[in-house]
């Protein structure tokens, strides 16, 4: 009966240091498919054994176990009107759709702090090991960790940008290393070269004049016993999560703490398909093509125009299509296609009898069909959806036409083009391969990171000594400027002693000249 208490004590204990973080994670856009990649992380986390507090405008269907959900409704009615402009914005150059996407953060960051859910919940005294915020144009949201003295981790939606590598110190020399919003390649020609550093230097000079001035009103709004600077806080961040892959991009540096996590969302175990989609498919003699264009834009939403060139183009081919279609009466439905508001794509694009895709180009859809080894079609309209889809084009798994250039010579030719030619199946399953080939699932490498970041308390370790350096000690503009003045100074002093020299010797030879003179 003595060992009964130590016994106690100890397994209260063992309980004690097994039981996980809590940790609270913030979603801010209305985009579903933002949203996915975030709760997976969520989920993801929440199976480990930690408590989550997720903050977003969207919710779980099903009660997850250890995750709590705020819902910020308002949100979503902030964005009606920007995804109402998007197809109307597609016809934008870089340089005005830039400019677009951040009035659009700004909206976002601005409702998300108005909401009445979430100012209640900024005003309760809670505690939190670490706090996780999607890093999209919302820097203002970064002062929440500390309004939680917790350690902040930021998470981008997509591949590395200026938004996310100068959180962390990530060099991205733009000789080779294209910008998130071009859709350059990694070997660029000088043109191109010079295209990249102008777009970045426009960048550079839009964020830091223009659109951090105004994140940084809204952080002071709304934090306004937090200590730290809004850029200090900004440098301040432990770790990025990217949800990218090298096998899905271009190769290129990273800091220690920015870390890529691409295909967190991915189902890794196949699950059944609905019984009439099932039908669908394996009744398919030449094959199914998928055709979803995300969740931003709806297809019954397109011009009549647009959308007649479609239903022509899939009349024509003698392939089934399922395509994502969000009214189930359409009178001009096509035999060979198969149409509902929601479709698995995951499991849809697992199928064999599947053998490519139409897509809109966003970063779930591409990494999900380079996943499962399905050569792409895009029709990219907004965001990164061009770059990704350059991108198939530069690495041969599928073809592009952008939404503003539809007509319907255009996509019969790109589909049949994927569909016809073996090479580019073959390319995308080379780069299946590749993705599929790693030690860990993205989402542990993600849970992984996160747990050792906590238990570091910021892994300040990490931390690159360049967060401490302004532009001009960054890129030793300084000394390159101490080093000009150095070389003028050698170059006017060795002009004087040059001219001196001369001098000197013409003197003296006029001297000469009058001595032989006389003689």
């Amino acid at each position: 009966m003595r060992l009964a208490f130590p016994v106690g004590f100890l397994l209260l204990a063992s309980v004690a240091h097994v039981w996980g973080y809590s940790y609270l994670i913030l979603a801010p856009t209305a985009s579903k498919s933002h949203y996915i990649v975030v709760s997976s992380l969520a989920k993801g986390l929440t199976a480990a054994g930690h408590e989550v507090t997720l903050i977003s405008p969207f919710s779980q269907s099903k009660p997850v176990k250890n995750l709590t959900e705020i819902v910020t409704p308002n949100v979503i009615e902030a964005m009606k009107a920007s995804k109402a402009n998007i197809l109307q914005n597609t016809k934008l150059s870089i340089w005005k759709r830039y400019p677009v996407i951040l009035a659009m953060g700004l909206k976002i960051t601005n409702t998300f702090l108005e909401e009445p859910t979430v100012k209640v919940f900024m005003k309760e005294k809670r505690t939190f090991d670490a706090v996780i915020v999607e890093a999209f144009m919302n820097e203002a949201h970064f002062g929440f960790a500390e309004l939680f003295n917790a350690p902040l981790i930021t998470l981008s939606t997509f591949g590395a940008s200026t938004w996310t590598t100068d959180l962390v110190g990530t060099p991205s020399p733009p000789s080779y290393v294209p910008h998130l919003m071009t859709e350059l390649k990694d070997n660029m020609s000088f043109f191109e070269r010079a295209l990249n550093l102008a777009f970045i230097s426009y960048e550079f000079v839009y964020i830091k004049w223009l659109s951090m001035p105004r994140q940084e009103a809204v952080y002071h709004k709304h934090f306004p016993d937090n200590k730290l600077d809004f850029h200090e806080m900004q440098r301040n961040t432990a770790l990025v999560l990217l949800n990218s892959h090298v096998s899905l991009n271009f190769p290129r540096p990273y800091a220690p703490n920015m870390i890529e996590v691409g295909g967190m969302h991915i189902n890794y175990k196949t699950k059944p398909l609905p019984k009439d989609i099932e039908e669908f498919i394996n009744g398919a003699e030449h094959g199914v093509i998928y055709f979803s264009l995300g969740s931003n834009v709806k297809s019954k939403d397109l011009p009549l125009e647009k959308r007649k060139a479609i239903l022509k183009t899939l009349k024509g081919l003698k392939q089934r299509i399922l395509w994502k279609f969000e009214e189930s009466n359409f009178a001009e439905k096509p035999n060979n296609v198969f149409i509902s508001d929601w479709f698995p794509q995951d499991d849809i694009l697992a199928h064999d009898k599947v053998i490519a895709f139409i897509t809109h180009g966003g970063l779930l859809s591409t990494t999900e069909s380079i996943y499962h080894g399905k050569p792409v079609i895009g029709i990219p309209i907004f965001g990164d959806q061009f770059t990704n889809m350059a991108r198939a084009v530069q690495f041969g798994y599928g073809a592009s036409v952008k939404y503003s250039d539809l007509t319907y010579e255009r996509l019969e030719n790109a589909i049949k083009a994927v569909i016809t030619d073996p090479s580019y199946t073959e390319k995308v399953r080379a780069m299946s391969r590749r993705f599929r080939d790693q030690k860990e699932t993205p989402l542990q490498r993600a849970i992984f990171w996160v747990e050792h970041v906590t238990r570091e308390k910021g892994a300040h370790y990490l931390r690159s000594a360049s967060q401490d350096l302004n532009f001009v000690q960054y890129h030793n503009l300084d000394v390159f400027a101490v080093f000009f003045v150095i070389l003028v100074l050698i170059f006017v002093a060795l002009t004087y002693l040059t001219i001196n020299l001369l001098s000197f010797l013409k003197t003296k030879l006029g001297n000469n000249k009058v001595k032989h003179k006389k003689l």
